[in-house]
This record gives C-alpha cells, structure tokens and sequence, in this order.
C-alpha cells in the first residue's frame, strides 16, 4: 500500500491524525464484524441468559480483535509492526484485558437498561455499542504504546 494513501484512497500524506483516521476506518469495520456477529448469534439463539450473552460477546469480539490486528499491523501501525510472535503475544494479552472491560460494560449496560420498558433486543444492542466505545478508545493507546510502539535505535 502506497505511504500516501489510507484505506479510502484518499491522500493523506501531509494529514497529522493519519494513524488515527486509520485506526478509526478499521476500528469501524471491526465495529460492524463485532456488533454484527453477535446480533447472528442472538438472532439464531436468542437469549437473556447472562452466560451465554457473554459467550457470544467473547466470540463476536475476539473475531473483530483477529481483524483488528491483522488490518492495524498492515496499515494504521504498519512501520512500527514487525508481525513476530512476540508482538501477536502482546497484541492478545491487552485485547484479552480490553475484553473484560468489554464485557463488564456489556453485561452492565443491560442490567442498566432493564429498568426501562425497551426490547431486548434493543438492550442487547445499546449495551453492546455501549461496550465498545471505551474499550475502543483504550485499545487505540495500547497498540499505539504497547503493541505497535517504536524501537529506538541505536
């Protein structure tokens, strides 16, 4: 891929929030996998059960996290990525962290939304927006620092 081009083509050499205009466009497509699967999950078992809806997040997002690291290594972070196994490791370990914030907001969404006379369905989905925005957002600083980050050398 071209230094000058993001994901839409446009150019954006001389753009200060390149990386983060990328890391938005994937974070968004993540976003449509993660939020998508899981309502293809409820659609096919619909459920209120606590364990199950926690299942089915766990597995929406850890398809989004593969889709994340793959299209974030390659673009939004490509010069600091090096594609070992070391970074893969460390690119887990915080999306696996990120997950319990994830589904900690998940499950506290609904429990917050239940006293109000909407669907369930409606629930389940405010609460799963709802339980991305944070985790995007602490996601988008652990590659840039801790996954992705720059080696100095000498």
């Amino acid at each position: 891929m071209d230094d000058d081009l993001s994901l839409t083509g446009i150019p954006l050499k001389n753009f200060p929030q390149r990386q983060y205009l990328q890391f938005i466009l994937i974070g968004s497509l993540n976003a449509l996998i993660n939020l998508g699967f899981l309502n293809i999950l409820l659609f096919f078992w619909p459920t209120t059960n606590e364990t199950k809806l926690i299942i089915f997040n766990t597995v929406a997002y850890l398809l989004s996290m593969v889709n994340s690291y793959i299209w974030n290594s390659r673009v939004a972070f490509r010069h600091h990525s090096h594609k070992d196994l070391h970074e893969k490791i460390i690119f887990f370990i915080q999306a696996g962290v990120i997950l319990i914030i994830s589904n900690s907001a998940f499950l506290g969404g609904i429990h917050f939304l239940a006293s109000f006379r909407l669907s369930v369905w409606l629930i389940q989905n405010i609460s799963k927006v709802f339980s991305m925005v944070i985790p995007s957002i602490a996601s988008y600083f652990s590659m840039k620092y801790f996954v992705f980050r720059r080696v100095k050398t000498v």
